[in-house]
């Protein structure tokens, strides 16, 4: 063992440890380590290259003592951030799952789709089945999704107060260090009732599942809005479809099969929520759906009160699709000429323009025209159940004007 080289070779490996970012303090002490290794490993198996062979294992020696210390350090901040023994909170961390899944970085399918595997505890499969794609994409999906957000699960919930970890030093987090906002987290929820059911997994039922747990843990009148929406349409359910699967359109709907549990409930929850007078789009949505529920028959729903909702709405969102809903609102309520000049003033590539400029011609007595417009209403439609009604009301327009 040839000592003299030992002490020759220590300063400059302890200065390329330096270099290679190591702190003084650890990089001496790594070296003082090597050096010791040194000592009981050469004299049976000396290394042809003395220098590398220290530099090699102080580095190893040094980055172990980083991993264990920051280790350390980590389990000490868990000690400090460990709860006092007692009840676990029930609402605190679900409702920061909530905010952490819509995440703006999120699009809304993928932020939709990690609610449910997060939040609603569906398995990945069940969640392909329900939107109908192959259970890999959905699960490449997911992991996207939960890469997106990873490293924000410290993060506050809107109205949380700031804060770092015991010892935590300050850093810029970037976009990550803010979880989406009630209205986001609202519109994925919408999204997931909207898709109603497929497979094995009822979307519609989810939904209010999540939403209702999302009431009991924040108090806001929009979230209270959006659960009445939902309860409102969902007691209409069983009603909109025919034993043949076609759709029933509400006027014919046979109101006897609603559900007055429910639409009782959700205009229970909206009148709670109006009374704050904090409006929102989903507590107008739901007073235009609670006005449909609570008139006994299709002629005796109050079109007057729906269309000044609309206005509304249209205030509240300035959404082109609500004003086609308010054209055919208006001409509900001051006739269908009427209804027609208000579809006028919209973009008539416009979702369902077609469907609604039929429906107020058809009662203006223009059979040809809706008859056309119902055709091409059929064409544009998205899912198959509304193309065949829209396909059997053109057909049923053309028979009665047939000789």
């Amino acid at each position: 063992m040839d000592e003299a080289l030992l002490r020759s070779l220590m300063p400059s490996v302890l200065a390329i440890l330096v270099r290679r970012g190591a702190d003084f303090a650890a990089a001496e002490d790594a070296v003082q380590e090597a050096l010791i290794e040194a000592v009981r490993v050469w004299p049976d198996n000396p290394p042809q290259d003395a220098k590398g062979w220290l530099i090699t294992v102080a580095w190893r020696r040094y980055l172990d003592h980083t991993r264990a210390e920051a280790a350390r350090r980590r389990r000490e901040d868990l000690v400090d951030e460990e709860p006092p023994p007692g009840p676990a909170p029930s609402a605190d961390d679900t409702l920061q799952l909530y905010f952490l899944c819509a995440h703006p970085s999120l699009t809304p399918s993928s932020a939709v789709a990690l609610t449910l595997r997060a939040v609603g505890g569906l398995t990945t499969r069940q969640i392909a089945q329900a939107y109908l794609v192959p259970e890999a994409t959905m699960a490449q999906r997911i992991s996207r999704a939960k890469r997106t957000v990873s490293g924000v699960g410290a993060s506050p919930a809107p109205g949380a107060p700031p804060g770092r970890r015991p010892g935590e030093k300050p850093r810029d987090r970037g976009r990550f260090d803010q979880p989406g906002d009630v209205a986001t987290v609202l519109r994925v929820l919408y999204l997931v009732f909207n898709e109603g059911y497929s497979g094995d997994v009822d979307l519609a039922a989810e939904a209010i599942r999540l939403t209702r747990q999302l009431a009991a843990a924040i108090d806001h009148p929009e979230v209270a809005g959006l659960l009445a929406l939902m309860l409102l349409h969902h007691a209409r359910r069983d009603a909109r479809t025919a034993p043949d699967g076609s759709l029933v359109p509400l006027a014919e709907q046979d109101r006897a099969r609603w559900d007055t549990r429910l639409i009782a409930e959700g205009i229970g929850i909206l009148q709670a929520a109006l009374a704050r007078d904090r409006l929102g789009e989903f507590q107008a949505q739901a007073a235009i759906a609670a006005l449909h529920a609570d008139a006994p028959t299709a002629e005796e729903t109050d079109w007057v009160q729906i269309v000044e909702w609309y206005d509304e709405l249209a205030r509240l969102t300035d959404n082109p699709v609500v004003r086609l809903n308010r054209a055919v609102a208006v001409g509900e309520a001051d006739g269908p000429r009427a209804g027609l000049t208000a579809l006028a003033e919209l973009d008539p590539s416009l979702p369902r323009y077609a469907a609604a400029a039929a429906h107020l011609h058809e009662r203006d007595g223009d059979l040809s025209t809706a008859a056309r417009l119902y055709a091409e209403a059929a064409h544009k439609a998205t899912n198959l159940a509304e193309r065949d009604h829209l396909t059997r009301q053109a057909a049923r327009l053309n028979t009665d004007r047939s000789p």
